[in-house]
């Protein structure tokens, strides 16, 4: 060592450091790639991509050979420094070299690289896959004999380095990232993907029509009676029964109806049975994302909800789920949905029977959707009891006054355009 000069000494001094810090944020990039997209380039081919993805699939030999070379580095760069401050100050530089060494260690050889590689991941490591690719294939008897060892004391403790990993996101988990993309997801598109999100979370019975509001066709009526519903019904499906809607007989498609009425005149009460399609019922706390896929997988567009005792309670639309998705199919701006009607001093006047899903989807509130599923059924339950019309009150910042009720029941309040008292 004492032939060489201290300009090569330096020199090679440097190029270790360069090393060490090649090392260090090698190892930072490759742990922050963002491994979806990751895959997703990979799938389309990138060859960078590829490569720093076979290199994480064992990340214990990937950590194993960085770590190898990080400290074989650090550490001959540590004997050279004793070699130069030996050259240059004696033994008593050895611990001042030893300092200054660790200093530019942690600032250009740690801090440095593995914060511009947690910064810019994919620029450092697709790089560094280029060489830690080919790396490990000359050094891997090394790193298996240091990861074997490694095993050894990690195996007492249950910890597997198989690298089989469950990458896979909870549904909380996919809403985070939904709502952290930013600008990256049009701000209607991220509304539908948390939407579909919160289909599991909500059954049939949250967004049917409820029963007495389910509008049929008794086939026990006359036949005028009949045929001038049918002739003036605003469906396109409608429920068919027999004296109440507990009789059932299924569901008369209004298109069907009227291409036979234009081709015969005498249509008759058994012509319009052959017409109609058997029910099809849904269990009350099916979730929405099942009766979706059940809808398409029985090419049903239609079906009554039924509790376990098989008791009518409500019907539900495949129009009806697409809502919860997508919104409301409404170009009417005098009434914002069916049920809901805006009044000129900024409240709303609402049918006590709307669902209290629809109303928040409908005005983009946040009332409680925990407990009952209509707002009759929200104003009687924060009441504890049947209001009277006058009263008033105020729900989850929202004050409701009652303008008409019916027996037991809300059948109209206004929302929004008065000043409550907060229930005591």
């Amino acid at each position: 060592m004492d032939d060489i000069p201290l300009w090569a000494l330096f020199g090679v001094l440097v190029l270790l450091l360069g090393l060490s810090g090649f090392f260090s944020g090698s190892e930072t990039g490759l742990m922050s790639l963002n491994r979806y997209r990751l895959r997703h380039l990979s799938r389309l081919g990138h060859r960078s991509a590829q490569r720093a993805a076979r290199l994480l699939e064992r990340p214990d030999q990937l950590i194993g050979l960085i770590l190898l070379g990080n400290n074989f580095v650090n550490v001959l760069a540590s004997s050279l420094v004793t070699v130069i401050a030996l050259r240059v100050g004696g033994e008593g530089a050895i611990a001042a070299g030893a300092g200054i060494l660790t200093l530019v260690i942690l600032i250009f050889s740690e801090v440095t690289p593995k914060t511009l590689a947690a910064l810019h991941p994919e620029r450092i490591a697709f790089p560094a896959s280029w060489i830690l690719g080919p790396m490990l294939r000359l050094l891997y008897p090394v790193v298996w004999l240091v990861n074997g060892l490694t095993n050894l004391l990690l195996r007492p403790l249950g910890v597997s380095t198989s690298g089989d990993s469950d990458d896979r996101l909870s549904p909380e988990e996919l809403r985070t990232v939904v709502l952290e993309a930013g600008a990256m997801i049009p701000k209607r598109h991220r509304a539908m993907l948390l939407s579909i999100l919160d289909l599991q979370e909500a059954t049939v019975e949250d967004i049917m029509v409820p029963r007495n509001d389910v509008v049929g066709l008794d086939l026990d009526s006359d036949w005028e009676t009949i045929r001038n519903q049918l002739t003036n019904s605003q469906y396109t499906k409608l429920l068919v029964y027999r004296d109440t809607v507990d009789n059932v007989v299924g569901f008369l498609h209004l298109r069907k109806v009227v291409n036979l009425l234009n081709q015969r005149e005498n249509l008759s009460k058994d012509d319009l049975e052959r017409l109609i399609r058997e029910p099809y019922f849904i269990p009350e706390n099916t979730p929405l994302n099942t009766q979706l896929m059940n809808f398409q997988q029985q090419r049903r567009r239609i079906g009554l909800v039924v509790d376990e005792y098989g008791d009518l309670l409500g019907l539900v639309t495949l129009e009806d789920i697409l809502e919860e998705i997508v919104g409301e199919f409404t170009t009417d701006p005098s009434a914002i949905q069916n049920g809901i009607q805006a009044q000129a001093d900024g409240s709303y006047l609402v049918d006590g029977s709307i669902g209290i899903r629809t109303l928040n989807r409908a005005l983009h509130w946040s009332l409680p959707i925990n407990g009952p599923r209509t707002l009759n059924g929200l104003i009687m339950e924060y009441l504890e009891a049947i209001p009277e019309p006058g009263s008033s009150l105020r729900i989850a910042g929202h004050s409701v006054e009652i303008v008409k009720t019916s027996g037991n029941v809300v059948k109209t309040a206004r929302i929004g355009g008065i000043q409550a008292k907060e229930k005591s």
